[in-house]
């Protein structure tokens, strides 16, 4: 019995040992799914993206939304996020008649890892698996079985022109009217090399492509045949390119490089190391994080960076030049985000920002390698300054920053997705403080607007609202005292179009009437795009991020602000769900009228905290988690743009939340895990323990900080900055005394 008993307690302890070397052995990148959210609700949420954290070069899988087990091609890089590839390449094995034909394949068994790709293409019996660089990569392709002929398919997916001698590939693709560039090295010369011309293969020693007539390479017949092909990509020019193949991507060591890309994924992802929560919850929070690295993009080549803001080539005088953003969905989260893991990147983001209005003459919105796409409304790059400077970044020039915010606002167009000057609907904001309105029916008169877009009316007033008041943030901290002033009188302008009657954000014509008749839910046209954008008034009635004590005044205080911030969970459709979403494509993840799914509502449930309920702050993100941020592959509910949502989600695991960037504080919510403990840039260490923290223990019952208790809902940026430590107690409860009172709301705390 006693040797049983022994037996017994060896057998345990072995499990033990085995459970933590599992644990143990699991690196951050190995809780990545970069299948998470690849299927979408409605629209375009995510793709398992390939690369490394921020590298030029990114791989999309040719499957990306699997809707479709048939593909025609791998585009080798994409150069803005999830608009577009360029350079196709897709193997062949078959006959010598089927390769003038249109190649198509069938695939099964992909994996896309950060660090490393592999798809099995079953039409063509071929194994492909790529390995990347930062501005390149390995692909290696394994014929497994034996044909009459072994190819190769590569070809210009726009305008281009692609030329091969012996082995190598050089040439350039055309994306949104700029170039892309490309050099290549196969590892084997081909047999023969053509370009597909009609129905024939023109056959010749060197040859070139153009547009998208594919070059054709040959190769053996054996079954087990293997071809790799050593790339890198440049914006620059073809010399550049060559450049960066010879320094970037010295070999076709495939393994070697997957090693270097996870080693440096964990280093990134690592930063940030939490304990408890379900392994779905970790999956999450990492394949959350992951993404956050999809952009900025640094852009640098060989000291040099390609300006899409004036099309030339610049020195970049020894500062990395960062690019392709949009602002208006990273704003809220991804670049707070930044601020708080990479002072020093988001530093150097800033500074391209200056450069690119250097180069360009405006601060743009949306820039990617073709200059600003200038989507969406507001001007939230003011935001990102202001936010970094107040959480202590100081490595870039504030006077220039402040000169090409102040510009850019007043000078230029604030009309949705129009780059211009401005116009008489610009002077009669500034003027009367509000964007006019049209009656439904009634006729456009300004040539700027949009026929899609519109005029977003009450989006652009609020917009424009918390844009100037981050601006008059920035005159502050340059002591230009007047402008101070008048900056922060115009971001009350929100109040000229707050209707007290029905509580929500109206729009007024010229004249200054409500718009009417008028519904709340359904007015506006697609995207309810005449009054707001992509959201209907429900979403815009929160959008005050600057000034919510003010908005909580305009309810006429905390319990009617209360009762519209409830009612905002159970509102109802009033329609069938599929008329509702004809109109609001956009909106989806809905808990009654709050969209989870879009960016505007992200700062949404934090405020109860705002008004003296922070437990439904808490009971709130924790359902929303639960529902809406699952690890399958519909596990994002909308448009994730490059790291907007899944930043929002990165913080609520965490606990806190940015409501109001620009403020140099967070907001609590209910941490997923037991601990949370971030590697700061500085040196330090930040962590938050919230050890009872479950499924049901999702309340805070008390907090400490350094110690000392906090009655606060919420904490400086410098608690996380000097390395503090923040202590959580949690239970299944309520806990109806904790962060009430008024003087323990957020916006109760110095702006600085």
């Amino acid at each position: 019995m006693k040797s049983m008993t022994w037996m017994l307690r060896g057998c345990l302890l072995a499990a033990v040992c085995s459970v933590s070397v599992q644990t143990q052995a699991k690196d951050p990148v190995d809780w990545v799914n970069t299948e998470i959210g690849t299927i979408s609700h409605m629209l375009v949420p995510v793709f398992p993206t390939v690369g490394l954290p921020n590298g030029l070069l990114r791989f999309y899988p040719p499957n990306h939304d699997f809707t479709t087990h048939r593909i025609d091609g791998m585009g080798l890089t994409v150069p803005s996020h999830r608009s577009g590839k360029v350079f196709n390449l897709l193997p062949y094995s078959g006959t010598e008649e089927g390769l003038a034909r249109r190649w198509t394949s069938t695939y099964e068994q992909m994996d896309a890892k950060p660090y490393r790709f592999s798809i099995f293409l079953d039409t063509h019996d071929t194994l492909v698996e790529l390995a990347p660089t930062r501005k390149g990569a390995v692909v290696q392709l394994t014929f497994e079985a034996a044909a009459p002929i072994h190819a190769v398919k590569l070809a210009p997916i726009g305008e281009g022109e692609l030329t091969i001698r012996d082995k190598t590939v050089s040439g350039w693709d055309e994306f949104k009217g700029v170039r892309v560039y490309l050099a290549a090295e196969f590892s084997k010369a081909p047999q023969r090399a053509g370009v597909v011309n009609g129905d024939r293969i023109d056959y010749a020693a060197s040859k070139s492509t153009h547009g998208a007539h594919p070059l054709v390479l040959t190769f053996g017949k054996d079954a087990g045949e293997k071809v790799f092909l050593r790339f890198a990509i440049s914006c620059i020019s073809e010399e550049q390119a060559a450049k960066n193949l010879k320094t970037d991507v010295k070999n076709f060591e495939l393994e070697a490089l997957a090693r270097a890309a996870r080693a440096e994924w964990n280093k990134v992802l690592g930063q940030v190391r939490v304990q408890g929560g379900t392994e779905n919850e970790q999956a999450v929070f990492y394949t959350a994080l992951y993404r956050c690295y999809e952009r900025m993009i640094d852009f640098t080549e060989d000291g040099k960076y390609f300006s899409g803001m004036d099309r030339k080539v610049h020195d970049a005088k020894g500062i990395p030049y960062w690019c392709d953003d949009w602002i208006w969905d990273t704003y809220r989260a991804k670049h707070p985000l930044m601020v708080l893991l990479r002072p020093r990147e988001q530093a150097e983001c800033l500074r391209s920002y200056i450069r690119m209005y250097e180069d360009g003459g405006f601060l743009p919105t949306f820039p990617e390698i073709n200059g600003d796409a200038h989507c969406m409304n507001g001007l939230h790059t003011i935001s990102i300054f202001l936010d970094a400077w107040r959480k202590g970044i100081r490595n870039f020039d504030l006077e220039k920053a402040y000169e090409a915010c102040k510009y850019t606002l007043f000078e230029r167009s604030l009309i949705p997705w129009h780059l211009g000057p401005k116009t008489e609907l610009d002077e009669f904001l500034w003027n009367h403080g509000y964007f006019p309105a049209l009656h439904p029916g009634e006729k456009e008169t300004v040539k700027e607007v949009s026929r899609g877009e519109r005029r977003q009316t009450i989006a652009v007033t609020l917009a424009a609202a918390y844009d100037v008041w981050c601006l008059g943030e920035i005159a502050e901290e340059l002591g230009k005292k007047e402008d101070a002033a008048r900056f922060r009188k115009l971001a009350q302008n929100y109040k000229t179009v707050w209707n007290e009657r029905t509580q929500f954000f109206h729009p007024k014509d010229k004249d200054g009437k409500w718009i009417e008749p008028f519904d709340y839910k359904y007015s506006g046209g697609q995207g309810a795009r005449d009054y707001y954008d992509e959201n209907n008034a429900w979403t815009y009635i929160w959008d005050v991020q600057h000034d919510l004590a003010g908005l909580i005044s305009c309810f006429g205080g905390r319990d009617a602000f209360l009762n519209k911030l409830d009612q905002l969970f159970c509102e109802g459709y009033n329609r069938a769900r599929w008329e509702f979403y004809n109109i609001l494509p956009d909106s989806t993840g809905n808990v009654g009228m709050f969209v989870m799914g879009n960016e505007p509502s992200f700062h949404i449930p934090y405020l109860y905290n705002y008004a003296g309920r922070p437990w439904e702050t808490q009971k709130r993100v924790r359902m929303l988690m639960d529902a809406w941020f699952r690890n399958d592959r519909m596990g994002i509910c909308g448009d994730e743009d490059g790291g907007g949502m899944s930043a929002f989600a990165v913080f609520s695991a965490m606990g806190f939340y940015p409501v109001t960037p620009g403020s140099p504080t967070y907001t609590f919510g209910s941490p997923i895990f037991r601990e949370v403990t971030i590697d700061l840039q500085n040196g330090k260490r930040f962590t938050l323990r919230a050890p009872e923290a479950t499924t049901n223990a999702k309340y805070i019952q008390s907090v400490r900080i350094n110690g000392n208790p906090c009655e606060n809902t919420w904490f400086s940026h410098d608690v996380i900055a000097q390395g503090g430590n923040i202590e959580i107690r949690m239970g299944d409860r309520p806990n109806r005394k904790w962060g009430t009172a008024p003087e323990n709301a957020p916006f109760s705390m110095s702006a600085k």
